[in-house]
Parts: C-alpha cells; structure tokens; sequence
C-alpha cells in the first residue's frame, strides 16, 4: 500500500468511527498529502482509485449507475451525486466488455461523459462546485464511505462484464421510437400542464388506455414467439417527504400495469417487476402522476378551513394516500376496459379466446420473479390519520372518471382514517 493509500485508509476509517477529533486529525493528514512534491497529487489519485472500485464492486451487487447517483445524492447532496458521476466516467474507461446498450443509455441520462485526464478528476469537480481543498477532501471520504457501504440489492439486469450483459432484454426497450409511447407522453404532459383537474385526469385516463392497448399488442405478440425472456425491472425513486405515499403510488401504477412493487424505505426507492412495455409504462405513468398529486395536493392545502386542527404534514400525507388509491381504481378500470375489449376482438377473430390466459401466464411469470428475487417481502399497512385530508385527496382524484370509455362507473375507495 501506498504513502497515500494509507492515507486514505485511515481517514476512511476515521470517518467510519465515532471518534469526530481523530476524523479531523486524519482529514489534516490528507491536506498534507505524502510529504512529498506531488504528494497532494498522490493523495487525489489514491481517492479516485478507490471510488472507482467501489463503483466496480456494486455493479455485481446489483446496482445501477442511476441507482448510486440517485442514493449518493438523497443521503450527501447533490455536489457528492456530481463527484459520483465523475468517477463513473472513469470507470467507464476501463470498463470490461460486453457493455450493454442500456448502461450507456444510464449514464447519458445522467449526463456522464468521457472526462479529462484521470488526474483532473477531483480538482476539476472541486473548481466547478467552489469547494476549497479540506471541504472537497472530506466531501470525496464521505462518498467513498458511502460507497463501500451500500448493500447487495436484487440484480434486475446482467451488468457489464458477464455474458449475457449485452442481450437486449427486459427493461427499457420501448423507450423511444415509439409513435404510441410519444402520444402517451404528450397526453401526459397536457396532464401536468393544465390548472382544470378534470381534464388532467381524463387525459391520464386516456394515455392508460392506450397503455394498455399496447401492453395487450405486446404480448399477443410475445406468446407467438420462441422466446426465453424473463420479467424485468426497474427502481423508482420514493423520496422524502411522504416516501410512503410515493412507494403507494408506484403501487398502484404498477398494478395496473400488470406489474408487482417492492419498496425499499431504507433505500429510498421501489423496485418494480414485470414486462418491458409495463414496465416503461409505470415509469411514465408514476412521474407523471407524482406531478399532478403534487399540484392537486397544493390546491387542496389553499382550500382547506381556517383552524381546521391537524398539522399540514398529516393532512399532506392523508391526501396523497387517498388520491393514489384512487387513481389506482381509475387506472385499473381503463385497463379492465381494454383488456375487455382486446379479448372479445381476439374470440371473433380466432373463434376462442386466446388473450386473458396469455396474460395470465406472463403475470405469474411476474409473480415467480418476485419470488426469486424478493423471498422475504412484508407487506405494510396503510394508516390514516387525517379525515379531512383523506377526503381530499380522494375528491381530487374523482372529479373526473378515468374510464374513457364511458359507462363503468369507479368503486368508492373503503378505509377508516386512524383518529390518533
């Protein structure tokens, strides 16, 4: 080991302790580096070094590039997520093949591009984000604590480096290209944009439709092919404030997609499975809907009674319960329409129905994989502290019906708020 790999070590170690006094002496030992005329130089490459692999030790773990710069980001800031993204540029570098499309598409997302030269690596971050030396230093241990410390998690994808990693497969597939997908975002996009709540729930209702439609054309065509392909994955962010109710919502999106959820508290986000064209959907669908909540749930705060008792947070929380239950009975109705409809059209054409077991199979596919991946789930009760909150938010979500096709009329949503 190194002069400053030593170094390292021991702030790291430091920083891992309960001892603030020796953290700070050790981070001073850092400022002065080996002692030597590059010794501050030495000192960055040895942090980068280790960054770098702890990023290539997680990638087998099962996380993604999106998923550490999401966590880096939720637990020490946005400046810390940039330093993570520097670091994935040079491992991406001198990253083992096979490299799957989908990885790259991450990083671009994430803005990751090729980088400088290695050694400019941590300075030039500290110049961009006005860190002086000691707070850059103990901004890059605390990352690389944070790295090395983060748990295995479930393996959605064969990351790089181990055969199968550049299969297309699973997630992400339908992202772009798409004439439905583009239709799907713009309805979704007027959604969020508009002030009358009707209309942004008719128009999320109609882009659920049209979800489902696709979902059904997918797997028609999928049960015609010789395929080996396993239900996929992907994590969606669940952050404070009100994560609960975030983790509710991707629930009830994915549920209406055909798809199962886990949430993750601990780590700040749920892990939905199921079919690529489910799976894209619930992505679009979630973001878009955690939007419309959000504006509903600001409305719903300026009309409230003066003096009406309970702390804002409560009532917030209430109300983005009881408007993702909800919306979730509206999503459901849309795709029970379509399904309807796609199945008596499949009975006329081929004289027996042929869709509803078709998609009875792939979603026990779906439960199998949950199973596999996630043995020990629990299941976590909804409480309700808020009546008025919950009403609310329940109204918000019913001014309008989700079912554009007409006639079926959405259940009441059953549940008692909790008086404590």
């Amino acid at each position: 080991m190194s002069d400053a790999d030593e170094l390292v070590a021991n702030a790291l170690a430091a920083v891992r302790g309960t001892d603030v006094r020796q953290a700070e002496r050790q981070l001073d030992h850092l400022m002065v580096g080996t002692g030597a005329a590059d010794g501050t130089t030495a000192v960055d490459a040895a942090l980068l070094r280790r960054l770098v692999r702890a990023l290539v030790r997680l990638w087998p773990r099962g996380w993604q590039p999106v998923d550490v710069e999401r966590i880096t980001a939720r637990r020490l800031g946005v400046s810390a997520a940039r330093l993570v993204r520097d670091a994935m540029a040079v491992q991406r570098r001198g990253q083992a093949e096979p490299v799957p499309a989908w990885w790259d598409d991450q990083l671009r997302e994430l803005g990751v591009t090729g980088g400088g030269a290695d050694g400019d690596v941590l300075t030039g971050w500290a110049t961009r984000d006005g860190l002086d030396r000691v707070d850059a230093l103990r901004a890059a241990v605390d990352t690389l604590a944070l790295l090395e410390s983060l748990p295995p998690i479930a393996v959605l994808r064969p990351p790089p480096g181990v055969a199968g990693a550049a299969l297309p497969r699973t997630a992400g597939t339908a992202r772009s290209g798409s004439p439905m997908l583009d239709r799907v975002r713009a309805l979704l996009a007027k959604a969020e944009s508009t002030t009358f709540p009707a209309e942004a729930e008719a128009l999320t209702g109609k882009a659920q439709e049209l979800i489902a439609r696709h979902s059904i054309d997918e797997a028609l065509l999928a049960a015609g092919a010789e395929r080996g392909d396993l239900p996929g994955g992907v994590r969606l962010g669940t952050d404070s404030p009100y994560a609960g109710a975030k983790a509710l919502l991707v629930q009830e999106v994915a549920a209406a997609n055909r798809c199962e959820a886990v949430w993750s508290d601990d780590l700040g986000f749920a892990t939905v499975l199921g079919w690529p064209a489910d799976l894209v959907a619930v992505e679009l669908l979630y973001t878009s809907l955690l939007v419309q909540a959000t504006a509903a749930m600001l409305r719903g705060r300026a009309e409230r009674r003066p003096g009406s008792g309970r702390r804002t947070k409560v009532w917030d929380e209430s109300f983005l319960n009881a408007f993702a239950l909800r919306i979730g009975e509206r999503l459901r109705a849309a795709t029970d329409a379509a399904t309807d409809a796609a199945d008596q059209a499949a009975a006329e054409t081929t004289g027996a129905e042929r869709l509803l077991p078709v998609l009875a199979a792939r979603g026990e596919a779906v439960r199998e994989r949950l199973d596999t991946l996630f043995p020990g789930v629990t299941r976590h009760r909804l409480s309700v502290r808020d009546a008025e909150g919950w009403s609310s938010g329940a109204s918000a979500a019913d001014r309008a019906s989700l079912d554009v096709g007409g006639g079926r009329k959405p259940r009441q949503v059953r549940g008692r708020p909790d008086q404590r």
